[in-house]
């Protein structure tokens, strides 16, 4: 067991930092979160390692009173076991009195933490936790915790978020005035090439992205799932991050890998998105058979990681806009597909029982692309029932008529821009 002393060092010198406060960015994610804590739900915020989950938890702390804090990740917390939870509740309760809600920060690397969480829950305390692993966070809460709590996936910096960062101030007219307009094309190149890794953005060192994608790739995969040959993840991850947007099969990778059969790939690929580094991207179909069949796609969190990570994801290309886009849709919790007929649309969403959206996202449209670009987009659209489509570009802005269906075309960076989701 650990020491009650070094449990009492640690919480106090962690309230302290704590009481420091500090000038952060607000995260539109905040007043979501703050609307949940009206009932007794846990709640979790989960996101890849250093996207801000924990200055989100300081932002929550800063609206809240009557709380305490532990941050698991504290390297004097490796001996931590559930036995200890008890003593660290008694540490909690002197240092900070008699607290309502509890923050705890990366507390899944601790065994049977959830059993520890429901307690508290049963007792009538609120608890919010973050956590760098989906899939841990669902199976342990998932047998433990089932209907009694809600999730929220923190992701890096939105584009939104990267100008209040850069301190650019966005009115609505912002893009229709010629200064302005070009101050947010200038921001959202260098946002498009830095991508929005709070850390990242503040230190501007390539070495920090490196250092974090081999955290990731080791503390989140070959660590935790124990997985011996490291070699072997390395490889699929870089083969992954060099075909962002692109159709990949697990049968093709096995055969790339070496492998003899595909469930390896299919396993590593699950822990890469358990760990919010990729995404896998299915095809739409009604039959649920042939949607698990087809090719998926693969997009990755960060654009940073494919720009600076020595990938061939390179700044100023559609694939680049493509995966900008993605994120910004997953950001907004929508269900994403591809299209794939006769011709391909990048995405469509779906609404209740229905795709209810296509979006079409390339650098430019012009004469060698048009007609694929705008024929793939139609298709969806004709496929279903869809009245009007969207196109994102690089900075072209038009609107087109095929028929009686409307196709809007506009910035990626605009689109960013707009409350509202697609």
């Amino acid at each position: 067991m650990i020491s009650r002393e070094l449990l009492r060092h640690l919480v106090i010198q962690q309230k302290i930092q704590i009481e420091k406060g500090g000038d952060y960015i607000e995260r539109s994610i905040l007043h979501n979160v703050l609307d949940a804590f009206g009932d007794n739900r846990v709640l979790v915020l989960t996101g890849i390692r250093r996207c801000g989950k924990s200055t989100l938890l300081k932002q929550i702390m800063q609206k809240k009173s009557r709380f305490c804090y532990v941050n698991f990740e504290d390297e004097r917390l490796l001996t931590f076991h559930a036995e200890d939870f008890e003593v660290l509740n008694e540490v909690l309760l002197e240092a900070y009195g008699a607290p309502e809600i509890y923050f705890f920060d990366e507390i899944q690397n601790i065994d049977r933490f959830e059993t520890f969480v429901r307690r508290l829950q049963d007792n009538g305390k609120k608890v919010v936790i973050t956590g760098s692993n989906a899939s841990l966070l669902s199976r342990e809460f998932g047998s433990r915790l089932t209907g009694r709590y809600k999730l929220f996936e923190v992701y890096p910096f939105s584009f939104a978020e990267f100008l209040r960062f850069m301190k650019i101030h966005v009115r609505k007219d912002s893009p229709y005035v010629p200064e302005e307009k070009v101050n947010l094309m200038t921001a959202f190149a260098a946002y498009s090439e830095n991508g929005g890794m709070p850390e990242y953005l503040t230190n501007r060192d390539s070495d920090y992205i490196k250092t974090l994608y081999d955290n990731i790739i080791y503390r989140d995969i070959i660590a935790r799932y124990s997985i011996r040959r490291q070699r072997l993840v390395r490889e699929l991850v870089g083969m992954l991050a060099s075909a962002i947007s692109l159709p990949f099969t697990y049968n093709s990778l096995k055969k790339s890998l070496g492998l003899k059969n595909a469930i390896t790939v299919k396993e590593y690929i699950t822990y890469l998105s358990g760990a919010y580094l990729f995404f896998e991207l299915p095809r739409f179909d009604f039959s649920v058979k042939k949607q698990l069949n087809s090719p998926r796609k693969v997009y990755i969190i960060d654009t940073a990681f494919g720009v600076l990570g020595g990938f061939s994801l390179s700044p100023n290309t559609g694939r680049l806009l493509e995966n900008i886009v993605f994120i910004e849709l997953r950001r907004r919790g929508e269900e994403i597909y591809y299209y794939s007929g006769d011709r391909e649309c990048d995405f469509v969403i779906k609404r209740g029982r229905k795709i209810s959206r296509a979006v079409q996202v390339c650098h430019e449209l012009n004469d060698e692309n048009v007609d694929r670009e705008i024929g793939g987009l139609s298709e969806a659209m004709e496929d279903f029932g869809l009245k009007e489509g969207l196109i994102l570009t690089g900075s072209q802005e038009d609107l087109r008529k095929t028929g009686d269906a409307t196709i809007i075309i506009k910035p990626v960076w605009k689109w960013l821009l707009e409350e509202t989701a697609t």
